[in-house]
């Protein structure tokens, strides 16, 4: 009688553990105001569905850290993992580890190298960094024309040169000044801020020193736009004689704009990006078919339709 009772308490538990979820999530950084707030969205997503638990670790922007990471969620027995690169360039380890593990694993926000060769269990969540790129620098030029410049000077600040989001961007920005209804601009310098807003004011700082001269300042992210007014405020600049554009429509960035200090942004979906991840690996747990790439569209924000995106990252 008490094996029988000990065989079916045991059959007990494993039913209530089947039912359970856990995804382990890897994020490159906590310090940083978009990661959190996608961060966020993913937890705050996961405790409205019943039997998920997440187990989200900062990765602190080391790469041997969170490939260590995602080898202890696999060595802990998760349902699936979610991993927010640190180095876009350094995915393929991540994805063998998972893979031989048979560990679902959805890659968020940023593009892994081998987006283009995942196995079926693995996927990528974020948003098209091509519409991102294009759609401010089409804005700025756009605003620049109507200031009536015919010839305009760029700087461009970049974000992680090894982040794929950052190449992409930087493409992009090159390629609109590249057509003929933008070609009037000319980028003067980029440099790398590292997506942070400390680097981008001290850049910004180094520009002013030097005299350079420029009509307009493209970002890679907001807080790089955001840390290049500080500068240039604390400078002096007069910054209706520039104009500002970031990339996230964050709500540091969204505050700059209706100071009249950033003139662009492009909303990215944090949240969005979060919940489409999580959606993802908890699919793949169950042997679910996803698509491997689902972009989540960005949106372009001005002074105009700021107010729609005031509480959304």
């Amino acid at each position: 009688m008490k094996k029988t009772l000990l065989v079916a308490g045991l059959a007990s538990m494993l039913s209530t553990t089947a039912m359970a979820e856990n995804v382990g999530v890897s994020m490159a950084l906590f310090d940083d105001n978009f990661l959190t707030v996608l961060r966020n969205g993913m937890t705050d997503y996961a405790a409205t569905l019943d039997g998920v638990n997440v187990q989200v670790e900062d990765a602190g922007n080391d790469v041997g850290k969170q490939l260590d990471q995602v080898k202890n969620f696999i060595a802990s027995g998760v349902d699936a993992i979610v991993v927010n690169p640190v180095d876009t360039s350094a995915t393929q380890a991540i994805s063998d580890a998972a893979a031989a593990a048979n560990v679902p694993l959805v890659y968020v926000n940023r593009e892994p190298v081998n987006v283009d060769t995942l196995p079926d269990s693995q996927a990528y969540v974020a948003s098209n960094d091509i519409e991102s790129g294009t759609l401010q620098t089409k804005e700025v030029c756009r605003l620049l024309k109507e200031a009536g410049k015919t010839e305009a000077n760029i700087l461009v600040i970049m974000g992680e040169l090894s982040n794929q989001a950052a190449v992409v961007r930087t493409k992009d920005i090159h390629d609109v000044i590249a057509t003929d209804e933008c070609s009037f601009m000319k980028i003067v310098d980029e440099q790398t801020s590292n997506w942070q807003r400390d680097q981008a004011a001290n850049l910004m700082t180094n520009w002013l020193s030097s005299g350079v001269q420029f009509d307009a300042v493209i970002a890679n992210n907001d807080e790089s736009a955001v840390g290049a007014i500080q500068s240039m405020k604390a400078a002096g600049v007069g910054m209706e004689d520039v104009v500002v554009a970031g990339i996230d429509a964050t709500q540091d960035a969204l505050a700059a704009m209706a100071a009249g200090d950033l003139d662009v942004t492009v909303f990215q979906d944090a949240a969005g990006q979060g919940q489409g991840a999580l959606d993802a690996a908890l699919k793949l747990a169950k042997g679910e078919a996803v698509e491997q790439k689902v972009y989540i569209p960005f949106q372009l924000v001005t002074p105009d339709n700021m107010q729609d995106f005031m509480a959304k990252n």
